[in-house]
C-alpha cells in the first residue's frame, strides 16, 4: 500500500462521545481535519446509556468552547448554563447537534478493530515514526475496511468495560453464571419493567462512588413509593465507613456531587438499605429458590439477594492498541507520566493538576488516550479534564507548542482528603480528620437514603474518592 504523505491525512478520533467530539472541534480550529469513528450507531452512545442519571456539573461545565463556536453558526441554543443536564438531555441538546455539525467527519457504525502502523507491527523499528497509522474497522453491516491516520486520538472510554464484582479484579466464581439477576448500570427505575424487577425485592449494591449512592438513592425512593414496599439494599463495601466516605459535602466545589453524598449520609438512620463493610466477594452462588448469595473472601456468606447491581468502575479495553508502543502504568493502565496525578492510592487534597499532551503521551509518537479512558481504572474524572486534554493536544498536532503547554483550565476541588490507602494495612489507615478509607473490621450498620440522586460523573456514573 502506498501511503499519502502523513500531513495530508487526517487524525482519527476514536468514540463520538464528549471528548471525542469536542477534540473534532479543537482540531478544526487549528486547521487539522479530523474523522471521528463511532462504533455506536448515535453520536454519544454510552452516554445515552445513561440518559435517566443527572450529571454533578452544569451545563456551563459540560461544553466545550471549542465546540460551542463550531455550534454558534448552526442556530444551535445554549441551554441554561446554571443547570443540570441529565445524560439524556447531554446527548440530545449538545452531543447530537455538535455531531450534525461535523457532518460526514463523523461515521457511525465504525467499530475500531486495530491499529498500528502502516506495514510495521511493533517489533519494527525502521522508519517508524514516518509510517501513517493504519486503522482497522468494521461497520454493522460486517464489512472491514482500514484509514489511514496522521495521528490517533482515542476517547473511546471505558463505559463498555465495567469492573467485576470480584474483589481480586476477576469475575467472582459464579458471577458470569449469574448474569441474569447482575447489572453493571445505576438502574433506570422509571422504566416499568426495570421497576418491576426492583420493586419490592431486595437488592445488592456493590460499589463506594458516586454510582452506589445513585444506585442506593433510587432504590429508598423506590422503597417509599406505593409499588415499591419491602423494597430493601444492601449496601457491599470493600472497606468501611468513615468521615469521608460521601465525599467532600460542603467543601465539594461542584454542590451536587457533594450534596449527592450528603443526602445519603443524611438519611443513614432511616434503614433503606444494610451497609455491609469489609467484605469483600469472592463468589456468588444460587440458593435453590434461584437467589444469590454473595460469598466474601473471609468465608462469610451474605443473606440472599434478588438482584446484585455491581458499580466497582470501569477500566480500559486496549486490545485493539496491542500492536502500539504504549507507556501504560502497571496499576492504573494510564499514561505513565499522568499517572502520579490521579493514581487513587497517592491522590490527596485539592485537584487534579490540568494536564495535557506531555502527560499523556507515548513511546509511540502520534497515538494519544483521552478523556476518562486515559485515566485507565482511576477514578472521579470530569469532562472539563477532557476539554483541557483535547485542546492541548490539538495543538500539539498543529505545532503549537507554547498552546499546548498552556494550562487553561481550574478544576474545583473534591473536598476530600487522602488517598485509598493501603488497604491491607492497619497503620495506613486514616482518620475521619483525614483519609479517605478506614481498614475497619467488618459491620453491619444501617443506612438509609432519603433524598433522590441529583447527580453523578460526567463521563459515567462511577467514581467517588475511593474504589470500592
Amino acid at each position: 500500500m502506498n501511503a499519502p504523505a502523513t500531513t495530508e491525512l487526517p487524525v482519527v478520533v476514536i468514540g463520538a462521545g464528549p471528548v471525542g467530539l469536542a477534540a473534532a472541534a479543537h482540531l478544526i480550529e487549528e486547521g487539522i481535519e479530523p474523522l471521528v469513528l463511532e462504533a455506536g450507531a448515535t453520536a454519544g452512545t454510552a452516554v445515552r446509556d445513561w440518559a435517566h442519571v443527572r450529571l454533578f456539573s452544569t451545563w456551563g461545565e459540560v461544553i466545550d468552547p471549542a465546540a460551542e463556536k463550531l455550534l454558534a453558526p448552526t442556530g444551535w441554543t445554549r441551554p441554561d448554563p446554571d443547570t443540570y443536564p441529565t445524560g439524556g438531555q447531554w446527548a440530545e441538546q449538545y452531543l447530537q447537534p455538535l455531531a450534525d455539525a461535523l457532518g460526514d467527519r463523523v461515521r457511525l457504525g465504525a467499530r475500531v478493530t486495530g491499529v498500528s502502523r502502516t506495514a510495521r507491527d511493533r517489533i519494527i523499528d525502521a522508519d517508524r515514526d514516518q509510517q501513517p497509522f493504519v486503522v482497522h474497522l468494521t461497520h454493522t453491516d460486517g464489512r472491514e475496511e482500514r484509514v489511514l491516520a496522521r495521528a490517533v486520538i482515542d476517547a473511546s472510554g471505558t463505559w463498555t468495560t465495567p469492573s467485576p464484582a470480584g474483589s481480586s479484579g476477576l469475575p467472582a466464581l459464579g458471577e458470569r453464571a449469574a448474569a441474569d439477576r447482575i447489572t453493571y448500570r445505576v438502574p433506570d427505575l422509571k422504566d416499568p419493567a426495570v421497576r418491576a424487577r426492583y420493586a419490592g425485592r431486595r437488592t445488592a449494591v456493590i460499589g463506594s462512588g458516586a454510582s452506589a449512592f445513585t444506585a442506593l438513592a433510587y432504590l429508598a425512593d423506590l422503597a417509599k413509593s406505593a409499588d415499591g414496599t419491602a423494597t430493601k439494599g444492601v449496601w457491599i463495601l470493600r472497606r468501611g465507613i468513615s468521615g469521608s466516605t460521601f465525599g467532600g459535602g460542603t467543601a465539594d466545589q461542584l454542590p451536587a456531587r457533594g450534596a449527592l453524598g450528603l443526602a445519603a449520609k443524611a438519611a443513614v438512620d432511616e434503614g433503606h438499605a444494610d451497609a455491609v463493610t469489609g467484605f469483600r466477594t469472592e463468589a456468588i452462588e444460587r440458593d435453590p429458590d434461584g437467589r444469590l448469595i454473595l460469598i466474601g473472601d473471609d468465608g462469610r456468606r451474605l443473606d440472599p439477594v434478588d438482584e446484585v447491581i455491581v458499580l466497582t468502575g470501569f477500566r480500559p479495553d486496549l486490545s485493539f492498541l496491542n500492536e502500539l508502543r504504549l507507556g501504560l502504568d502497571e496499576r492504573l493502565q494510564a499514561p505513565t507520566e499522568l499517572a502520579p496525578l490521579i493514581d487513587p492510592n497517592q491522590h490527596s487534597c485539592g485537584t487534579v493538576y490540568p494536564h495535557g499532551h506531555r502527560e499523556l503521551s507515548h513511546p509511540e509518537t502520534g497515538i494519544y488516550l483521552a478523556g476518562m479512558k486515559s485515566y485507565g481504572r482511576a477514578p472521579t474524572f470530569l469532562a472539563m479534564t477532557g476539554y483541557e486534554q483535547v485542546r492541548s493536544l490539538a495543538a500539539a498536532l498543529a505545532g503549537n507548542t507554547e498552546s499546548a503547554d498552556r494550562v487553561e483550565l481550574t478544576l474545583p476541588e473534591t473536598g476530600v482528603c487522602g488517598g485509598a490507602g493501603l488497604f491491607d494495612d492497619p497503620a495506613a489507615a486514616q482518620t475521619d480528620q483525614g483519609g479517605c478509607c478506614e481498614t475497619p473490621e467488618p459491620a453491619l450498620v444501617q443506612v438509609g437514603v432519603g433524598a433522590p440522586a441529583v447527580a453523578s460523573v460526567d463521563e459515567a456514573p462511577a467514581g467517588g474518592c475511593c474504589g470500592s
